[in-house]
Parts: structure tokens; sequence; C-alpha cells
């Protein structure tokens, strides 16, 4: 691997955990341990990282900590079920998607459990909820379980999920800015979803209305690269605009 783009990887795996070992990142990275504190000293110049013992910690106080899955299912429940209802209404038999991890993309499984689908996910919970629908051919894509999304993970190339032809791909996003674009607070998910995007003929982003005007840490797409912008308010007028010159369909969930 170059090691810019190592240091990269390593400064956002940092970013994530908040707190990580040296011995964590030479095994996450697969090189030695004078190589992690080479590069750990890169970062340290920076003025992001800190030193701690044993390890390293984010010294930015303005990098929010990865929010859990549990703590962001229940917040705007109604809203997202609404939004996934909606989103479900743009799939059709025999379809082949890509479900994203998130809460929202979650909620699919109650509206699409009836057709005969191929799935390709991380999603941890929605493999286990397909489990009694034996006409949804579920492939996961594999990789690290990461506990905060419930979502698999990987710092690896995705060759696997790069030779799937996906018709539609329902997305998930921490926050979306006109100028930031779609993005992730998960540096790890972050390759999997741009991976995604570019092997999708249609791409969906679930959002509700709170993650209008919010962001990330990492941008995985633009907002041009959406097809469908699927959300439960009217966004300002500016996202009207923008989703009306770009091309891209807002579709509105109301109760």
């Amino acid at each position: 691997m170059i090691k810019t783009k190592r240091i990269k990887q390593i400064q956002d795996y940092i970013f994530e955990h908040q707190t990580v070992s040296l011995d964590e990142l030479v095994n996450i990275f697969d090189v030695s341990k004078n190589t992690i504190r080479r590069d750990v000293q890169e970062l340290v110049e920076l003025g992001e990282i800190k030193k701690v013992y044993g390890g390293v910690a984010v010294n930015d106080t303005a990098h929010a900590a990865l929010e859990s899955f549990n703590d962001r299912k229940t917040r705007n429940q109604r809203s997202k079920e609404q939004i996934a209802k909606l989103a479900a209404s743009f799939i059709e038999d025999e379809d082949v998607i890509f479900i994203d991890s998130g809460t929202t993309t979650l909620e699919l499984i109650e509206y699409i459990k009836a057709l005969h689908l191929t799935i390709i996910t991380n999603n941890l919970n929605f493999i286990i909820n397909s489990l009694p629908y034996e006409n949804l051919n579920v492939i996961s894509i594999g990789g690290v379980l990461d506990r905060k999304t419930n979502s698999f993970v990987s710092i690896k190339k995705y060759d696997l999920l790069k030779s799937y032809n996906i018709n539609k791909a329902f997305m998930a996003s921490t926050g979306i800015t006109l100028a930031n674009g779609v993005t992730n607070a998960s540096p790890l998910e972050s390759e999997i979803k741009q991976t995604v995007v570019e092997r999708s003929s249609k791409v969906f982003l679930l959002v509700d209305h709170d993650k209008f005007d919010q962001y990330g840490l990492m941008t995985y797409c633009s907002l041009d690269e959406i097809d469908y912008l699927i959300t439960d308010k009217l966004p300002d007028e500016e996202y009207q605009e923008y989703t009306k010159k770009k091309g891209i369909q807002l579709a509105i969930a109301e109760e």
C-alpha cells in the first residue's frame, strides 16, 4: 500500500475509534510497529492526533464519535418507516439491489419481504431480519463486523462487490450538504459506499429531514451522483432548485 494512502486510512481509523493502541494499528494495517510509529508521528505533527499511553487518540474535539446503531435507531422512527415505504415502491420483482447499513434502510424489509429479489448488503440487522423469507436471495459482502454500525466493513479491496451489477442501491448518510455532498461518519464504511454508488445503475438516498445541512467525517459521493432523494419533509428551496437542476427526483414521504 502506498504510504500516503495508508497514513490517511490510519487517520480515518483513529477518528472513528477515538482512541486506539499501537498494537491494534499493527494488526489492522499489517505493517511493523516501527512503521506504525513513523506514520503516527506524521499525524501527531499535523496536530489532530495525540499520543497517549500505549497508543494514540483524537486531539480535535470537532471530530465527534460515531453514534451507536441503537441510539440512531430510536430517533425519528416513524419518519424512517415512511421513507422506507416510499423507497420500496421503486423496487420490482427480480431486481438486484444493494441495501446500505443504516437505521432507515433497515426498515425496507417490511415492505419488500413478499418480492423475489437478490439483495447485496453489509447490514447485519437486515441479514438477520431477512432470514424467514426464502424469496429473498441475500448476499453478504463479508468483512469485519463494526459493532457501532452493525455492519460489515473492511479496509481491503472490494473485488467481490465490484463484480456485481446492481440495479438499484438504497443508501444511507450521516448528513448531506450542497458543499460536502453525501457524507458518512465511519471511514471504513465509506469505501464500500463509494464502490456501490459507482456500480449501481440507480442510486436512491434515504435521509430524514434532520440530515440536511449536516455532515459527517467523510464524503462518499457528491449529491449529483444520486438519482433519487427520498426524505420525509420538503427541504429548503436551495435543495429543491439543486435537485431540479441536476435531474434528481425528489420524493417526499408524507403521512
